[in-house]
């Protein structure tokens, strides 16, 4: 296993950002949780093997940029950026409530470490061509990661970006999509069906990767792929996760894109993740 600072294995990291996101989940009793503990293992492998970025100062020139493009998962963000020491972790507490830096949706002018504004979805790709083409005029080297949704591949605004990602051969752009197949209105596919992705990318100019998004190694060897690739184009990593990764009871509810967890779940929920054994 990959190990980081602190003698911390990536699993150990991704176990704790799930646990940091199961925590802020308590103090509203609801929310994106299962997106959370379903990205938490792609989180870790951005946040502590891929990305350059310094804790201390989240908006060093140098840094890579990372764009939560799906405003809805910021509570997945903000526990990568606890367990980065982005963030405080006695900022845990202050989720959703007034005057948080940790609002429900993602936004930057509150959250140290949040790039961009969330909401509305399928915007980000298009903000993240925007970027790495500032970039390139500045000459600079940092990569620009863009984490976004299954849900967003309905947007035609994300294809409009790929395309122009492709033409301008972005290869300081890496793409990273949660294919965790749930939407509000039901399973992603029944709603609009976007598969096969990775031709489809391909077919635009993409080096595109497809990985189990829940195995740690998979995913560091596809982040070291995408940095490595020595083509002149952008480069995507589909990854397909599981909702409520690591918590059994609820990884088996069939509508779980908006979960309301009982008061007692909660503590079941981290005493499984204490125990340190992701299914």
């Amino acid at each position: 296993m990959t190990q980081i600072g602190h003698n911390l294995t990536l699993a150990e990291r991704a176990r704790r950002i799930r646990r940091h996101a199961l925590r802020m989940g308590e103090v509203q009793g609801q929310g994106y949780i299962a997106q959370a503990l379903g990205v938490a293992d792609v989180l870790a492998v951005s946040y502590f093997h891929a990305t350059h970025y310094r804790p201390e100062d989240p908006e060093w020139e140098e840094r890579d940029r990372f764009l939560l493009s799906i405003g809805h998962y910021a509570i997945a963000l903000y526990a990568a950026l606890i367990e980065a020491k982005i963030i405080p972790e006695e900022e845990i507490e202050t989720y959703g409530s007034d005057d948080s830096r940790l609002p429900m949706s993602g936004m930057a002018a509150y959250t140290p470490g949040m790039e961009i504004t969330g909401g509305s979805l399928g915007h980000g790709l298009g903000i993240a061509v925007g970027m790495c083409l500032g970039l390139k005029r500045k000459k600079s080297k940092s990569f620009v990661y863009n984490l976004f949704s299954d849900g967003e591949l309905d947007e035609g605004s994300t294809w409009e970006a790929a395309m122009s990602a492709g033409s301008h051969k972005l290869d300081n752009l890496i793409g990273i999509v949660d294919v965790n197949q749930m939407q509000a209105d039901g399973p992603s596919t029944s709603v609009m069906n976007f598969e096969p992705l990775l031709p489809k990318f391909e077919a635009f100019g993409w080096f595109a990767q497809r990985v189990d998004g829940n195995d740690i190694e998979a995913l560091v060897k596809a982040f070291d792929a995408a940095r490595n690739h020595d083509g002149a184009r952008p480069r995507i990593i589909i990854c397909d996760t599981k909702m409520a990764k690591g918590v059994p009871f609820l990884e088996a509810r069939e509508r779980n894109h908006f979960l309301r967890v009982e008061a007692g779940e909660w503590a079941e929920a981290l005493q499984i993740i204490d125990a340190g054994v992701v299914s």
